[in-house]
């Protein structure tokens, strides 16, 4: 398989909140995608696609899939790439004004690892770092 394209679909609740915190966080919309059913941004220099859907308009496109509560599991973590330890520091504080929660705060790990972890207002999990 070489598909020509990925990208990720999230449940949530509300598309006027998810709208609202990840454009706070100055991501791209990709407003020809977006629509009462589903909110979609770009993320990264590669433009990867993440379209929101509210959970009833994805469980009944994707069938005989159940979307649990990201709020208490997780379906997949992305991983956020960030520059330096000084733009980690400021993504989390940026986070967090927007509404979301560091789940733990900027830390190092392993050997020359910098990060945490946030969720977005619906409970998906991001793992930001620096290496």
């Amino acid at each position: 398989m070489k598909p020509k394209m990925i990208w990720a679909n999230l449940a949530v609740s509300d598309l006027e909140r998810t709208q609202k915190f990840y454009t706070e966080l100055g991501f791209k919309p990709n407003n020809p995608h977006s629509s009462n059913e589903l909110v979609s941004f770009f993320f990264g220099e590669n433009d990867f696609v993440i379209h929101f859907f509210l959970k009833n308009i994805l469980e009944t496109n994707v069938k005989n899939v159940e979307f649990g509560d990201a709020q208490k599991s997780n379906e997949i973590i992305f991983t956020l790439y960030a520059e330096s330890k000084d733009q980690t520091d400021e993504w989390a504080e940026e986070i967090e004004k927007s509404g979301g929660t560091l789940i733990s705060r900027p830390e190092s790990f392993g050997t020359n690892y910098y990060g945490f972890v946030f969720a977005d207002p619906h409970g998906h999990k991001f793992n930001v770092f620096h290496m």
